[in-house]
């Protein structure tokens, strides 16, 4: 039986081994590049996606909704176009 503060110290800190905490922070917290990477797929994606939408169910989908699709390929390409134009700047000084 342990007495007052005799016995060890066990905190936050030693309850998670120190390589699955490293692992584990690299996991989710990763780089800028790799964030910016995965949004400008996402933009991609959805561009190809909206596009594919308009080329192949063009008559089964009503006005309203051809334009909601436009405008979506209008808004994606704008980000994405905005993204490059900011990788290039920091790439260029």
């Amino acid at each position: 039986m342990m007495m007052g503060g005799t016995g060890p110290n066990i905190g936050i800190t030693n309850l998670m081994p120190r390589q699955l905490a490293d692992m584990s922070m690299h996991m989710l917290a990763p780089k800028r590049q790799v964030v910016v990477d995965m949004v400008m797929v996402q933009l991609i994606s959805a561009i190809l996606i909206f596009s594919g939408i308009l080329i192949f169910k063009n008559s089964a989908i009503s006005q309203m909704e051809m334009s909601i699709y436009m405008i979506g390929i209008f808004i994606s390409f704008i980000l994405l176009t905005q993204i490059y134009q900011r990788i290039t700047r920091v790439h260029s000084k």
